[in-house]
């Protein structure tokens, strides 16, 4: 007989992470895979050669006994199809190719929310605001490949988690940059969700979308080279798009907040945000957030924690499987 194990997954629309866990309760493992979602042309090809891989670096040659995949796309029907990738697969074709004897298919953002109630301190930094209110409504926020918005609701000593495709909302420009990048984006997407400029692809957009504006020739291809291009304040165009997307965020997470009555605090996760931590910081985030005109004295007490734990998703997915 064989060691009685879990899998749990944390798959988004560039990465996918998953980790085997002994079936004792523990939310933490020492057995992490990652792969790259491009490297597989189908969802299916990747699953049973990680099966095939679990198995050599921990001899656990069985099936796993429960699974929990967390999805970036809606989870709540049979056939899974991923917003910003061209993976796809059914509940039923997965549970056969794992051989698993429970499968639960939730939001990355669920599992997200999930994870929250699992950091301490250590996790986070906070971005203003006083003390979160005990038993009133968290938000959390987070922008990846694309971008996931949940919320946790306490009650009776527990909590509810509330997943949502709120990233897909309409983005909602405050200044007439903002509207003219809008505007821009319009006219090659029709509609402008928050996705299309709060998320790593978002961060492309922008500058794309600036340089249009201005009629001059991009000089970046990717996310990451306009993010280095603004640290080292190397281009102009680069620098505005950063400012413009931590503002971005900043009225967004005030936006969820004002919604979810957030007063037990705002998160910000994902694996963007971290990787220009200290600009995100000492950007205009903090006062776009405040900046809701009446409402500024509502949110000025409410505090924000950027997330710097790595992984949220695979521990939140792990802690889905103890309320199965």
């Amino acid at each position: 007989m064989g060691t009685n194990w879990n899998l749990v997954a944390d798959i988004g629309g560039t990465n996918a992470r998953f980790s085997a866990l002994l079936d004792n309760g523990s939310l933490e493992s020492e057995h992490e895979f990652h792969h790259s979602v491009e490297e597989y042309p189908q969802f299916a090809d990747l699953i049973g050669g990680l099966l095939t891989e679990i198995a050599a670096a921990t001899g656990w040659s069985n099936a796993p006994t429960h699974v929990c995949f967390a999805v970036a796309c809606p989870a709540d029907s049979e056939e899974i199809a991923f917003t910003n990738s061209h993976w796809k697969f059914t509940k039923t074709q997965l549970k056969q190719l794992l051989g698993c004897e429970h499968l639960s298919v939730i939001n990355d953002f669920e599992a997200v929310a999930h994870g929250i109630t699992e950091l301490d301190e250590a996790d986070l930094v906070k971005i203003g605001g006083g003390d979160a209110v005990d038993n009133k409504s968290i938000g959390i926020l987070g922008a990846g490949t694309g971008l996931g918005v949940a919320g946790l609701v306490r009650h009776g000593g527990g909590y509810q988690v509330v997943d949502t495709e709120g990233g897909h909302a309409d983005y909602a420009p405050i200044d007439d940059v903002q509207s003219a990048v809008v505007n821009c984006l319009r006219e090659r997407y029709g509609r402008v969700s928050l996705e299309r400029l709060l998320s790593g692809k978002g961060i492309l957009n922008i500058y794309l979308a600036l340089c249009s504006i201005e009629g001059v020739e991009a000089q970046f291809e990717s996310p990451a080279e306009v993010v280095a291009a603004a640290l080292e304040h190397q281009d102009d165009r680069a620098l505005q798009t950063l400012h413009m997307f931590c503002e971005g965020m900043g009225s967004a997470a005030g936006n969820l907040a004002l919604t979810f009555g957030a007063k037990g605090g705002i998160y910000i996760a994902g694996g963007v945000i971290p990787r220009f931590q200290e600009f995100f910081i000492n950007s205009g985030f903090r006062s776009k957030f405040e900046d809701k005109g009446r409402f500024v004295s509502y949110l000025q007490p409410i505090p924000v924690y950027l997330v710097i734990r790595s992984n949220l998703g695979l521990l939140g997915a792990a802690k889905k499987l103890q309320q199965i």
